[in-house]
């Protein structure tokens, strides 16, 4: 079934909308703090329908996501009583345990890495909240990490352009049932 290379070409002009960098901040934002889905998912095709613009994607996604971060920090340290219950609703609770044991023993550095890595980002800024981190540290190693994240997203799309467009696009269709069968996978065997 072709249902990816469908949505492909509907992601590919939603990303060229006169909009479309409007969406990437606000999702951008939302992940930072609660949203499930990351802004590289929009990041790498709005790229690719106008790699002129590359870094100042990069850049507007990088400040969009520290500004969630600062949301997310917040929620954290004014709100996590009433937060905390949504974070094991969502399945994220070993993960902000994880979160907890990796401040104490690194810190800045911990915020540092989850904000380039996949890690959830999100449950790092609730935490750094909840823990007291200090809030011009936590923006430092948010904007490091993210910046770094999103500009190495951006260059390498831009970098690789059409031919990288036109392998992913003749290859779709397999990639996206590939990471549906390992994500079930991984819910199968990660879940309590």
């Amino acid at each position: 079934m072709r249902i990816f290379s469908n949505l492909y070409d509907r992601v590919m002009v939603w990303s060229r909308h006169r909009n479309a960098p409007w969406y990437l901040g606000a999702l951008s934002f939302a992940e930072s703090s609660f949203f499930p889905i990351p802004p590289d998912v929009m990041l790498a095709p709005m790229v690719l329908a106008r790699p002129e613009r590359a870094w100042s994607l990069a850049a507007l996604t990088a400040i969009t996501s520290v500004l969630g971060g600062i949301a997310g920090f917040l929620l954290g340290a004014l709100a996590f009583e009433s937060v905390e219950p949504l974070i094991e609703q969502a399945g994220y609770m070993s993960a902000y345990l994880r979160a907890e044991d990796w401040f104490v023993q690194w810190g800045f550095w911990a915020i540092l890495l989850a904000g380039f890595s996949p890690i959830p980002y999100k449950v790092f800024t609730i935490a750094a909240g909840a823990m007291s981190m200090a809030m011009v540290p936590f923006v430092i190693a948010s904007f490091v990490g993210r910046a770094a994240r999103f500009f190495l997203v951006a260059g390498l799309v831009a970098w690789g352009g059409p031919r990288f467009e036109a392998k992913l696009k003749q290859f779709i269709d397999i990639i996206g049932w590939v990471v549906i069968v390992l994500v079930v996978i991984a819910y199968l065997v990660l879940r309590d």
